[in-house]
Protein backbone atom coordinates (compact mmCIF):
# COMPACT_ATOMS: atom_id res chain seq x y z
CA UNK A 1 0.00 0.00 0.00
CA UNK A 2 1.45 3.23 -1.13
CA UNK A 3 1.95 5.79 1.84
CA UNK A 4 -0.41 9.14 1.97
CA UNK A 5 3.03 10.89 2.80
CA UNK A 6 5.30 9.43 -0.08
CA UNK A 7 6.23 12.30 -2.45
CA UNK A 8 7.19 9.69 -5.37
CA UNK A 9 6.25 6.08 -5.77
CA UNK A 10 7.74 4.21 -8.12
CA UNK A 11 7.79 0.37 -8.95
CA UNK A 12 8.18 -0.40 -12.84
CA UNK A 13 8.81 -2.53 -15.31
CA UNK A 14 10.32 -1.35 -18.82
CA UNK A 15 12.42 -2.99 -21.52
CA UNK A 16 13.67 -1.47 -24.46
CA UNK A 17 16.28 -3.17 -26.99
CA UNK A 18 18.90 -5.07 -25.00
CA UNK A 19 18.42 -3.20 -21.94
CA UNK A 20 15.57 -3.93 -18.81
CA UNK A 21 14.67 -1.14 -15.85
CA UNK A 22 12.96 -2.87 -13.15
CA UNK A 23 13.19 -0.53 -10.34
CA UNK A 24 10.78 -0.18 -6.84
CA UNK A 25 11.59 3.26 -5.21
CA UNK A 26 8.87 4.95 -2.17
CA UNK A 27 10.23 8.18 -0.63
CA UNK A 28 8.95 10.93 1.11
CA UNK A 29 12.21 13.36 0.50
CA UNK A 30 11.45 16.40 -0.82
CA UNK A 31 14.95 16.09 -3.20
CA UNK A 32 15.83 12.72 -4.32
CA UNK A 33 19.42 12.36 -5.79
CA UNK A 34 19.83 9.63 -8.66
CA UNK A 35 23.48 8.69 -9.48
CA UNK A 36 25.17 5.51 -10.66
CA UNK A 37 27.16 4.56 -13.64
CA UNK A 38 26.33 5.43 -17.21
CA UNK A 39 23.86 3.33 -18.61
CA UNK A 40 22.48 2.15 -15.62
CA UNK A 41 18.49 3.54 -16.30
CA UNK A 42 19.02 7.18 -14.68
CA UNK A 43 17.58 8.82 -18.14
CA UNK A 44 15.46 6.28 -18.51
CA UNK A 45 13.49 6.35 -15.09
CA UNK A 46 13.20 9.87 -15.61
CA UNK A 47 11.61 9.63 -19.25
CA UNK A 48 9.16 6.87 -17.55
CA UNK A 49 7.93 9.66 -14.70
CA UNK A 50 7.89 12.08 -17.79
CA UNK A 51 5.69 10.20 -20.07
CA UNK A 52 7.79 10.27 -22.66
CA UNK A 53 8.88 6.09 -22.13
CA UNK A 54 6.03 4.02 -21.46
CA UNK A 55 6.49 1.13 -18.86
CA UNK A 56 5.36 -2.31 -19.40
CA UNK A 57 3.92 -3.09 -16.12
CA UNK A 58 3.53 -1.40 -12.60
CA UNK A 59 3.12 1.94 -10.74
CA UNK A 60 3.52 6.03 -10.98
CA UNK A 61 2.51 7.86 -8.59
CA UNK A 62 3.85 11.50 -7.37
CA UNK A 63 1.88 12.79 -4.49
CA UNK A 64 -1.62 11.59 -4.42
CA UNK A 65 -1.91 11.41 -8.17
CA UNK A 66 -1.45 8.42 -10.45
CA UNK A 67 0.58 8.97 -13.13
CA UNK A 68 0.58 5.58 -14.63
CA UNK A 69 -1.16 2.12 -13.25
CA UNK A 70 -0.87 -0.73 -15.75
CA UNK A 71 -3.47 -2.96 -13.85
CA UNK A 72 -6.01 0.31 -13.94
CA UNK A 73 -4.81 1.15 -17.82
CA UNK A 74 -4.28 4.43 -16.57
CA UNK A 75 -1.21 6.57 -18.42
CA UNK A 76 -1.70 10.05 -18.67
CA UNK A 77 -0.09 11.70 -21.30
CA UNK A 78 3.47 14.00 -20.92
CA UNK A 79 1.08 17.72 -21.27
CA UNK A 80 -1.53 16.55 -18.27
CA UNK A 81 1.45 15.27 -15.69
CA UNK A 82 2.46 18.68 -14.73
CA UNK A 83 6.14 17.47 -14.77
CA UNK A 84 8.95 19.87 -15.36
CA UNK A 85 12.01 18.67 -16.92
CA UNK A 86 14.84 19.51 -18.28
CA UNK A 87 16.80 17.53 -20.17
CA UNK A 88 20.51 17.20 -20.72
CA UNK A 89 20.15 19.01 -24.09
CA UNK A 90 17.58 21.68 -22.33
CA UNK A 91 15.77 21.96 -25.82
CA UNK A 92 15.38 25.45 -25.80
CA UNK A 93 14.07 26.88 -29.57
CA UNK A 94 17.08 29.06 -30.66
CA UNK A 95 14.35 30.95 -33.13
CA UNK A 96 12.24 32.42 -30.11
CA UNK A 97 12.98 34.94 -27.57
CA UNK A 98 14.04 33.89 -23.86
CA UNK A 99 10.31 35.43 -22.55
CA UNK A 100 8.84 33.25 -25.43
CA UNK A 101 10.98 30.22 -24.52
CA UNK A 102 9.85 30.59 -21.19
CA UNK A 103 6.39 31.11 -22.07
CA UNK A 104 5.84 28.24 -24.46
CA UNK A 105 3.10 26.01 -23.42
CA UNK A 106 1.89 28.32 -20.66
CA UNK A 107 -1.59 30.29 -19.72
CA UNK A 108 -1.45 33.78 -18.54
CA UNK A 109 -3.34 32.82 -15.63
CA UNK A 110 -0.29 30.77 -14.52
CA UNK A 111 2.36 33.50 -15.39
CA UNK A 112 0.16 35.89 -13.53
CA UNK A 113 -0.04 33.51 -10.38
CA UNK A 114 3.38 31.72 -10.47
CA UNK A 115 5.65 33.21 -13.00
CA UNK A 116 7.29 36.53 -11.66
CA UNK A 117 8.71 34.96 -8.72
CA UNK A 118 10.04 32.27 -11.16
CA UNK A 119 11.56 35.06 -12.81
CA UNK A 120 12.96 36.98 -9.96
CA UNK A 121 14.10 33.44 -8.12
CA UNK A 122 16.71 32.53 -11.36
CA UNK A 123 17.62 36.44 -11.95
CA UNK A 124 16.56 36.51 -15.63
CA UNK A 125 14.40 39.43 -16.23
CA UNK A 126 16.84 41.75 -17.72
CA UNK A 127 16.91 38.42 -20.43
CA UNK A 128 13.53 38.44 -21.68
CA UNK A 129 13.93 39.99 -25.03
CA UNK A 130 17.59 38.04 -25.69
CA UNK A 131 17.75 35.25 -28.16
CA UNK A 132 19.03 32.05 -27.19
CA UNK A 133 22.03 32.44 -29.44
CA UNK A 134 23.24 35.43 -27.64
CA UNK A 135 22.88 33.66 -24.27
CA UNK A 136 26.15 32.03 -22.07
CA UNK A 137 26.15 28.92 -20.85
CA UNK A 138 24.65 29.31 -17.25
CA UNK A 139 21.73 31.87 -18.51
CA UNK A 140 20.30 29.28 -21.17
CA UNK A 141 20.65 26.50 -18.19
CA UNK A 142 18.27 29.33 -16.04
CA UNK A 143 16.05 29.93 -19.35
CA UNK A 144 15.49 26.13 -19.47
CA UNK A 145 14.90 25.88 -15.45
CA UNK A 146 12.38 28.95 -16.02
CA UNK A 147 10.63 27.14 -18.56
CA UNK A 148 10.01 23.65 -16.92
CA UNK A 149 9.28 25.54 -13.71
CA UNK A 150 6.48 27.77 -15.27
CA UNK A 151 3.64 25.00 -15.45
CA UNK A 152 3.80 25.23 -11.59
CA UNK A 153 5.43 20.99 -11.55
CA UNK A 154 3.93 18.59 -9.45
CA UNK A 155 7.70 17.42 -9.72
CA UNK A 156 10.84 18.74 -11.48
CA UNK A 157 13.02 16.12 -12.96
CA UNK A 158 16.83 17.48 -13.60
CA UNK A 159 18.73 15.62 -16.24
CA UNK A 160 22.52 16.21 -15.41
CA UNK A 161 21.81 19.29 -15.54
CA UNK A 162 25.03 20.80 -15.09
CA UNK A 163 27.21 18.40 -16.88
CA UNK A 164 27.87 20.73 -20.02
CA UNK A 165 29.22 23.56 -17.84
CA UNK A 166 32.93 24.24 -16.58
CA UNK A 167 33.52 24.15 -12.57
CA UNK A 168 33.08 28.10 -12.25
CA UNK A 169 29.83 27.98 -13.60
CA UNK A 170 28.82 25.15 -12.04
CA UNK A 171 29.35 26.18 -8.63
CA UNK A 172 27.38 29.81 -9.98
CA UNK A 173 24.14 27.46 -11.23
CA UNK A 174 23.90 25.35 -7.97
CA UNK A 175 22.78 28.42 -5.28
CA UNK A 176 19.84 28.98 -7.81
CA UNK A 177 18.69 25.12 -7.82
CA UNK A 178 18.87 25.37 -4.26
CA UNK A 179 16.82 28.44 -3.95
CA UNK A 180 14.50 26.52 -5.98
CA UNK A 181 14.08 23.88 -4.07
CA UNK A 182 13.57 26.36 -0.63
CA UNK A 183 11.85 29.29 -1.50
CA UNK A 184 9.46 27.55 -4.28
CA UNK A 185 9.28 23.89 -2.33
CA UNK A 186 9.39 22.22 -5.74
CA UNK A 187 9.74 18.56 -5.45
CA UNK A 188 12.76 17.35 -7.89
CA UNK A 189 14.91 14.39 -8.62
CA UNK A 190 18.70 15.19 -9.17
CA UNK A 191 20.53 13.07 -11.91
CA UNK A 192 24.20 13.28 -11.65
CA UNK A 193 27.30 12.08 -11.90
CA UNK A 194 29.20 15.00 -9.15
CA UNK A 195 28.99 13.82 -5.43
CA UNK A 196 29.32 17.45 -4.91
CA UNK A 197 25.89 18.59 -6.05
CA UNK A 198 23.78 15.62 -5.08
CA UNK A 199 24.98 16.73 -1.36
CA UNK A 200 23.94 20.24 -1.88
CA UNK A 201 20.49 19.54 -3.14
CA UNK A 202 19.15 15.93 -2.50
CA UNK A 203 17.99 14.78 1.20
CA UNK A 204 17.75 11.08 0.12
CA UNK A 205 20.08 9.57 -2.61
CA UNK A 206 19.08 6.49 -5.13
CA UNK A 207 21.67 4.21 -6.69
CA UNK A 208 21.39 2.63 -9.60
CA UNK A 209 23.16 -0.15 -11.10
CA UNK A 210 21.91 -2.03 -14.59
CA UNK A 211 18.64 -1.14 -14.20
CA UNK A 212 18.28 -1.78 -10.73
CA UNK A 213 18.13 0.08 -7.12
CA UNK A 214 21.41 -1.02 -5.69
CA UNK A 215 21.17 1.28 -2.38
CA UNK A 216 19.27 4.32 -0.74
CA UNK A 217 20.33 6.24 1.67
CA UNK A 218 21.47 9.98 2.91
CA UNK A 219 23.77 11.77 1.02
CA UNK A 220 26.54 11.19 3.52
CA UNK A 221 26.38 7.80 3.85
CA UNK A 222 25.89 7.68 -0.41
CA UNK A 223 29.08 8.97 -1.33
CA UNK A 224 31.48 9.25 2.63
CA UNK A 225 34.73 11.33 1.44
CA UNK A 226 33.83 10.74 -2.79
CA UNK A 227 34.44 13.94 -4.88
CA UNK A 228 35.35 12.57 -8.62
CA UNK A 229 32.70 12.06 -10.93
CA UNK A 230 30.80 8.28 -10.71
CA UNK A 231 31.11 7.45 -14.65
CA UNK A 232 31.96 3.59 -14.62
CA UNK A 233 29.77 1.90 -17.23
CA UNK A 234 27.82 -0.88 -16.45
CA UNK A 235 27.72 -4.53 -18.17
CA UNK A 236 24.70 -3.20 -19.96
CA UNK A 237 24.07 -0.20 -21.09
CA UNK A 238 20.67 1.65 -21.70
CA UNK A 239 19.00 2.61 -24.79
Amino acid sequence: MVSKHSLLTLAIQLRQGGFSLDVSVETEAQAVGIVGPSGSGKTTMLDAVAGLRRPDAGLIQVGQEILFNSHSGTNLPPHERRIGYVPQDLTLFPHLTVQQNVLYGVSNAATEEHGRPVLQILEIQELLSRTIDSLSGGERQRVALARALMVRPRILLLDEPLAALDIALRDRILPYLKRVREELKTPMIYVSHVPDEIRQIADWVIRLDAGKVVGSSVPAEAFGAETGNLTSPTRRRER
